[in-house]
């Protein structure tokens, strides 16, 4: 038997024995015996494999519970797995391209819907384009400073579409605004060409214009590169359908944004209950008078940036095409004018004030000029204007300011024959009537 040295202790944790006694050497020192150690303990590799049987399990019950999860939700729903193709797509959407390249042609399929995301609009853009044009106006800003009356020349830059030719002219609708108070105007096409153009016709109450570019003054190359844009309905409208608009924004040439029909019928303060089209396609300055356009290319709208000014953010407002067209076709009809030259410039011989819409319907009276003064021996008084007429039209277009009519005068040399009409009061209340003037020469009022 051995004592307890036979098994001492090793720090290492294992034990060690002596396989036979040792004997001295020839110094009588006995060698101490070499350690032997066993293995190690198993316990860390048990733990191990512990854990990884136990995230098994736990791994195995986790799926089993959401699948059972899932299962239940769709059964109470009613849902259905389903990787058939839609059916129908919405107004304006060609299935044949939804179903061959789902993301280029902006066409999302969601179990039993399709849901329109205008994501490319290369074709639309390509075809319309060409009927889309950048106008310049360069105009002379007065103002006062210390009673001096300061001029200064000035430009400004919007958008128009091409709506049709007659014999000698090429025809373009924009907005009223667009062509304020111009000293010239030119027109910029899709090629790069520019040309002069002249004022057609305006109706400053529905912010509309139409302006005449001579087809002597276009180059054979840019006619054949320019197209007429293609009117649509937007009376036929729904909300959240695409829209896009094209213009010359901030006067660095055409440029597209993309967005949906927001809203329809809006009206806002200072727009005469015009109602209007909503959409959150960018419209920035530059973009009036541009296109607002469905998936299919067609016009459904006449942006306006100055609708609804800088207090908005992230709406655009658009004149219906629908509710713009009369007037457009009216507009095209009219005689092509340019600024009179100093010295022939025309007088009325009236000063008026001016009946907007809040008078209007607080007092009951047609919106217009309010006749408060005709002066003796003017064309206004020859005429048989007297006080209390109210001017509702020049020359067939709409006035609804004495500067609306001031500015329309400009276009009207002394001497021209000219169709006013008026609403004058009666018993039984206003009257529609149409004057013809023989306006005077300024020149003559100022001697």
């Amino acid at each position: 038997m051995y004592g307890d040295n036979d098994y001492p202790y090793n720090p290492q944790g294992t034990y060690s024995y002596q396989s036979s006694p040792v004997q001295p050497d020839a110094g009588g020192h006995i060698p101490k015996e070499p350690v032997r150690k066993t293995k190690k303990s198993h316990g860390g590799l048990k733990k191990a494999l512990l854990a990884c049987a136990l995230g098994l399990c736990f791994g195995l019950f986790a799926g089993a519970g959401i699948y059972t999860v899932n299962f239940v939700a769709k059964s109470l729903t009613g849902e259905e797995e389903t990787t058939a193709a839609p059916t129908q797509a919405p107004s304006g959407i060609d299935n044949s391209m939804a179903a061959a390249d789902p993301e280029k042609s902006g066409v999302i399929s969601t179990n039993n819907s399709v849901t329109a995301v205008t994501t490319d609009v290369t074709g639309v853009v390509n075809k319309v384009m060409p009927s889309v044009v950048s106008i310049t106006n360069e105009f002379v800003e007065k103002s006062n400073f210390f009673g001096q009356t300061i001029e200064s020349q000035n430009k400004a830059s919007g958008s128009g579409i091409i709506v049709g030719e007659n014999d000698k002219e090429l025809l373009i609708v924009t907005n009223q605004h667009v062509i304020n108070d111009a000293e010239t105007l030119s027109v910029q096409f899709i090629d790069g060409e520019q040309a002069k153009a002249n004022v057609k016709g305006y109706d400053s109450d529905r912010d509309l214009a139409v302006i005449a570019v001579a087809l002597d003054d276009i180059k054979g190359s840019t006619r054949g590169s320019i197209t007429v844009a293609t009117l649509g309905d937007s009376d036929a409208l729904t909300v959240g359908e695409p829209a896009i608009a094209i213009g010359n924004a901030l006067g660095y040439g055409q440029s597209v944004t993309t967005g949906v029909i927001s809203a329809l019928d809006r009206e806002l303060d200072g727009n005469g209950g015009n109602k209007l089209i909503q959409t959150d396609a960018a419209i920035n300055p530059g973009n009036s008078g541009g296109a607002l356009l469905n998936i299919n290319g067609e016009v459904i709208g006449i942006n306006s940036n100055k609708i609804g000014g800088a207090v908005v953010e992230g709406m655009g407002y658009a004149i219906p095409i629908s509710s713009a067209k009369p007037i457009i076709e009216e507009l095209m009809t009219k005689t092509t004018k340019d600024k009179v030259a100093e010295g022939q410039e025309s007088f009325l011989g009236i000063s008026g004030v001016n009946v907007t819409e809040d008078v209007s319907q607080m007092y009951g009276m047609p919106k217009g000029i309010y006749v408060a003064q005709v002066y003796e021996g003017t064309a206004a008084a020859n005429a048989g204007l007297v006080k209390g007429d109210i001017i509702t039209k020049f020359d067939g277009s709409t006035v609804s300011s004495m500067e609306d009519l001031q500015k329309m005068m400009q276009y009207y040399a002394a001497g021209t024959r000219v169709d006013i009409t008026i609403q004058q009061g009666s018993p039984s209340g206003y009257q529609e009537k149409t004057v013809t003037v023989t306006l005077g020469a300024k020149a003559d009022q100022n001697s």
